[in-house]
């Protein structure tokens, strides 16, 4: 329902942030599973594509709009890292290849994104709206560095940690975005002369302490488990030549608007806004673990996990309007979909407020 929904809403753009497929089915409230089990070959992964292609109100929703798109992990396999997998497959960059390109030849991307004689498939890039707005699409999952401090028990994935437990976080080198990546968007955002300037990318990049009390706990498959590349995109948002700087992202199954500073437990100054959007039908965390550490991160305006949907940005040069919209639930195709919040970013002015 909530693509029928996003139809209706009749939005000019759609931005899709990641995990467009799953490679496994997941959580405690499945409704159904997958056809053809895990996917490992190019003709596997064909075929989950083809699968969710099969949705009627998902076919709509790609007739009805121009879309962009990153991807995140599980276009592949849960919690990759570069060039190794979650369970340090050493057939993983064989895996990762037939992944891209089957996610090539089902998705509308252009001619210059197919995949490269190596396997590789360079998704990001800028895509511009006249002086009105730059929307810089990143990956941040393909040139990553290794995970800090794994879970010997979970190979190669992420794992939570207090940080002061962790000195491989700030080991120096990690990224990630990978050095070519970092170099682009930093000249890309120095040279930026749009009026609103949307960085779109696959997960939350706030600061965030998920810990109730002493110490800060942080989730390493994040932009907390790579500090450096996280203070070096802040910095650069925060940059006074650069207008109007919105984030935008996913992956977290939970809606979580922001307003990003540097320092969240400090009076260090607000840099940006974030929204943070929830998954379109994915389980979330329990939203009774987002209550309790609401106190703990005060640059969070909103925080909600029990709900699926969308969020719709509708952008002037005034000001950009944020609507989460939400179906009552992801078991009923025809469920009602309500509003569940609004928030506004002004024009110079950084940072987003509620409506």
């Amino acid at each position: 329902s909530a693509y029928a929904e996003l139809v209706r809403d009749d939005p000019r753009l759609m931005i899709f942030l990641g995990d467009y497929i799953y490679e496994n089915s997941w959580g405690d409230e499945l409704v159904r599973r997958h056809a053809g089990g895990e996917p490992y070959t190019l003709a596997q992964y064909r075929v989950r594509h083809a699968q969710y292609k099969t949705d009627p109100d998902l076919q709509r929703a790609h007739a009805a709009m121009p879309w962009l798109f990153t991807w995140d992990d599980h276009e592949v396999d849960n919690d990759p890292s570069s060039e190794q997998s979650e369970h340090l497959d050493p057939r993983f960059l064989l895996r990762r290849a037939a992944a891209y390109q089957a996610y090539y030849e089902h998705m509308p991307l252009p001619a210059h994104m197919r995949p490269r004689l190596d396997g590789s498939m360079q998704v990001y890039g800028q895509v511009d709206f006249g002086a009105l707005l730059s929307i810089y699409l990143l990956d941040d999952r393909q040139y990553r560095s290794a995970m800090a401090c794994t879970d010997p028990a979970k190979g190669g994935g992420s794992t939570s940690l207090l940080a002061e437990s962790c000195a491989e976080l700030e080991r120096p080198g990690r990224t990630m975005l990978g050095s070519a990546q970092e170099q682009w968007l930093l000249q890309a955002l120095g040279q930026s002369g749009a009026h609103w300037n949307l960085l779109a990318q696959q997960t939350l990049l706030s600061p965030k302490d998920d810990r109730v009390g002493p110490g800060r706990e942080l989730w390493t498959d994040g932009w907390d488990g790579y500090p450096a590349s996280q203070r070096q995109l802040l910095e650069a948002l925060g940059r006074p030549e650069l207008a109007n700087p919105v984030v935008i992202g996913g992956d977290v199954h939970a809606n979580i608007v922001a307003n990003l500073r540097l320092d969240p437990w400090s009076d260090s100054p607000v840099l940006a806004a974030e929204v943070c959007g929830t998954s379109i039908s994915s389980q979330g965390w329990a939203q009774e673990n987002y209550d309790a550490i609401r106190p703990e991160n005060p640059q969070l305006l909103y925080a909600r996990s029990d709900r699926r949907g969308y969020a719709l940005l509708d952008m002037n040069r005034r000001q950009t309007q944020v609507t989460l919209r939400s179906p009552q639930t992801v078991k009923t195709p025809t469920a009602p979909v309500e509003t569940l919040a609004r928030f506004v970013v002004e024009s110079g002015r950084r940072g987003i407020r509620g409506d």
